[in-house]
């Protein structure tokens, strides 16, 4: 049957070079592409038995670990990796807590995104050797990212648009429900975050690095 593969990222030329990297590979390889986060979230929605989604954390539709948090939390059963120009340590440890399989830079070369692809498809972690996690784990950060795993992927959703400014009549909108489901869930976020108010979880929130004009940043 092959492997089926979801290839996420914005560039046109970057995913050329993952298709050529997956086809490169022993078995068979189905390659679904997306260019933004909502094709993304489509193709992850109608491949639930992908083998692997290989990952940009900077696409149009959401905005670094935004994305990962939430197809994370509605397709746990998908590995997924993150591919990214950035490589900088403390975003990769935030990625793996939040449930990525592994890091990919997008500088690797050709046989190191093979390599890591192979290692992603054994189900092992994958991050650059250059790359150390060591002390790049702050408790609070950790603490945070452990309560956003245990939102729903709606709460995940009015999280992000949190992030993002919005009011609840414009999520109630966004999400096409009620403006008194968007307050009941705006509700157990706050609880599940530990704080009182939408000003104070966005405050925790930047303890991940937040973009407010776009939500989480990468």
């Amino acid at each position: 049957m092959g492997q089926t593969f979801i290839v996420a990222d914005d560039h046109p030329l970057f995913r050329g070079a993952l298709r050529e990297v997956l086809g490169s590979l022993p078995e068979e390889a189905k390659i679904v592409e997306a260019a933004d986060f909502d094709e993304a979230a489509k193709a992850i929605a109608d491949h639930p038995e992908a083998d692997l989604m290989l990952l940009d954390l900077n696409m149009p539709g959401t905005s670094g670990l935004s994305g990962l948090a939430l197809l994370r939390a509605e397709h746990p059963s998908v590995p997924i990796a993150i591919v990214s120009a950035s490589e900088d340590a403390p975003i990769v440890a935030r990625a793996l807590d939040l449930g990525a399989s592994g890091f990919i830079p997008k500088s690797a070369s050709f046989d190191e995104m093979r390599r890591a692809v192979g290692q992603l498809l054994l189900g092992e972690v994958y991050v650059p050797d250059d790359i150390s996690l060591e002390g790049q784990r702050d408790v609070e950060v950790t603490e945070l990212i452990q309560r956003i795993r245990t939102l729903t992927p709606q709460q995940t959703r009015v999280l992000a648009m949190l992030g993002r400014g919005l009011l609840n009549k414009q999520i109630a909108y966004e999400l096409g429900i009620s403006e008194a489901t968007i307050k009941a869930h705006v509700s157990a976020v706050l609880l599940k975050l530990g704080v009182d108010s939408r000003t104070q979880a966005v405050i925790r929130l930047s303890k991940l690095g937040i973009d407010l004009e776009r939500g989480f940043a990468a």
